[in-house]
């Protein structure tokens, strides 16, 4: 399927835009003075918002770009594959010391940046210090310093044995320490299978395929990615102005001639963090309320655990594009099939409430218990979509346990200031059982990284999570993994401390040309990482 030129889906962009919001059908509209061309089939354009949406500061993975997904400009040591193991990228090997504390690895000899420049063990260390002193994205708190030890060979020291450091080499582009300033992220240079070509902030950046890249060609060599909001890039998409976008759960069974739309299975979470401290009128280093009396009461974690029917907010707010969600972590190999509730049970949950006290003693239909009533806000991102119907599916639902939610959409930048004493509807979904840490050890709480944010502390589950993180046998620690959401008598999941609500997790939409093959797609993280296998994408003949 032929696209128009860049120039004039530029220049219809906000024509596209005025009529999705107008709902005219007629989106195949002529722009007033444009020279119409048309683009070669080896080149793509794409509106795909959750590859990380438009980076705030730029390309660059010193600041989170590429974190869970394929950084595209940029190398890393090493990738995961389809099935999520583990292969070399710039990687050839690595060893690790018997206490765990120190990490040699070394890397190919063969590659150059994007300026000619070959890479070398210097670069990778320069990376790596950089990104622990910047404290980024990437948890590299265990880091003490990388250092090269010859042109090939990168020697890391750990502050703590963290067998799942692994993780952290294969989520961090590979910079150039020549090229490298406070202006790397709007002219990146990488190593990756595509080079940087230009960035017009607010609409698009174009990368083309790197010509000495060391690895398998990519079919592809013009790569454009258009930052449009999903309603408008299914609109664009419908009138063919693009190749591939991503679309909300609502228009899955649209119908789109010469398109087709792919859903992929993710393990992205989302679910609701219930603080378990109570309001003593305690505050954060900035100020912040800590705790919350109704969500601090186990009785009405349990209850909303087992009371709300995880499918009928999958079905509902989701238009059946996802599946339910128990403890975060259901589809990893660390996932714990004996944490898993019987929900939907409003009988047992409203029992669960009345044994703990909660009683509706004024007959307007929310319990209380000592004088508090049971209900709360629920805050959710504003800006996003599938977040906010499950906050109100969710607030419908509780109303029949005897629990008032009120949904509230906001900005990140309100809910960093309320999320302690507030639960929120968050995102997760990590091939790093690092992540699962960081949520549930006592001593990880870090409210600037979301670490631990509801101020979990149980300390069996501690024991539990730092056997997991620093054993180098992966059965050991994923044996340890299963144990900290439930024992048998204890745990982070609903069996246990019902410390939040995990709802679903989402498929992922995409509609595409017909004639794009996009191979074996990766398992699908938190924001996806749809372009994670393009070296394998090609278009088909029709």
């Amino acid at each position: 399927m032929m696209k128009k030129s860049l120039g004039i889906l530029l220049a219809g962009m906000l024509l596209i835009g005025v009529v999705a919001i107008s709902g005219c059908t007629d989106t195949n509209m002529e722009v007033a003075d444009t020279e119409e061309t048309t683009a070669t089939n080896d080149e793509l354009i794409a509106a795909v918002g959750t590859h990380g949406g438009e980076p705030e500061s730029g390309f660059n993975p010193i600041t989170g770009w590429g974190y869970n997904h394929e950084p595209l400009i940029q190398s890393t040591l090493f990738k995961k594959d389809s099935n999520g193991d583990l292969i070399n990228d710039l990687a050839t090997d690595y060893t690790v010391s018997d206490d765990g504390i120190t990490w040699i690895v070394t890397i190919r000899d063969d590659v150059t940046f994007h300026d000619g420049e070959a890479l070398t063990a210097e670069d990778v260390a320069f990376t790596f210090n950089t990104a622990a002193d910047a404290s980024g994205s990437v948890d590299l708190s265990m880091l003490e310093k990388a250092t090269a030890t010859d042109d090939y060979t990168i020697e890391f020291e750990l502050s703590d044995n963290q067998a799942t450091f692994i993780n952290k080499l294969a989520v961090i582009g590979i910079v150039p320490e020549h090229a490298y300033d406070e202006n790397y992220g709007q002219n990146p240079i990488g190593s990756g299978p595509y080079q940087f070509v230009q960035w017009d902030k607010g609409q698009q950046v174009i990368l083309e395929a790197n010509p000495d890249y060391y690895g398998d060609e990519p079919y592809f060599k013009k790569l454009t990615i258009v930052f449009m909001e999903a309603d408008t890039a299914f609109a664009a998409a419908k009138s063919g102005q693009i190749d591939l976008a991503e679309i909300p759960a609502s228009y899955a069974n649209q119908e789109v001639d010469g398109m087709k739309i792919v859903a992929l299975e993710s393990i992205d979470a989302r679910g609701i963090s219930f603080p378990t401290q109570p309001d003593t009128g305690e505050t954060s280093e900035d100020g912040y309320a800590i705790g919350n009396d109704v969500t601090s009461d186990i009785a009405i974690r349990k209850a909303l655990n087992i009371g709300i029917d995880r499918q009928t907010l999958v079905d509902g707010a989701l238009n059946g594009q996802g599946e339910e969600e128990f403890t975060g972590v259901d589809k990893l190999p660390w996932g714990n099939e004996e944490a898993i509730i019987e929900d939907g049970n409003v009988e047992e949950a409203k029992k669960i409430l009345s044994d703990a006290g909660w009683e509706d003693t004024d007959g307007d239909g929310i319990v209380e218990k000592d004088g508090v009533k049971a209900e709360f806000t629920l805050l959710y991102a504003a800006s996003a979509q599938e977040r906010q119907a499950l906050a109100v599916a969710v607030s419908e639902e509780a109303k029949e346990l005897g629990i008032n939610i009120i949904p509230e959409g906001a900005s990140w930048d309100k809910i960093d200031t309320l999320a302690l004493s507030t639960p929120v509807v968050f995102g997760y979904g990590s091939l790093d059982p690092t992540d699962l840490y960081l949520k549930y050890y006592s001593e990880s709480y870090d409210p600037s990284s979301y670490n631990n944010i509801i101020m979990y502390s149980n300390p069996t589950v501690d024991s539990y999570l730092r056997n997991a993180i620093t054993s180098s046998d992966q059965d050991i620690a994923n044996e340890n993994w299963q144990l900290a959401a439930w024992d048998g008598e204890t745990g982070f999941s609903p069996k246990g401390d019902a410390t939040w609500m995990w709802m679903a997790t989402l498929d992922y939409l995409y509609i595409m040309d017909e004639d794009l093959d996009i191979g074996t797609p990766k398992i699908q993280p938190h924001g996806a990482d749809i372009f994670g296998n393009i070296l394998e994408w090609k278009r088909t003949e029709n």
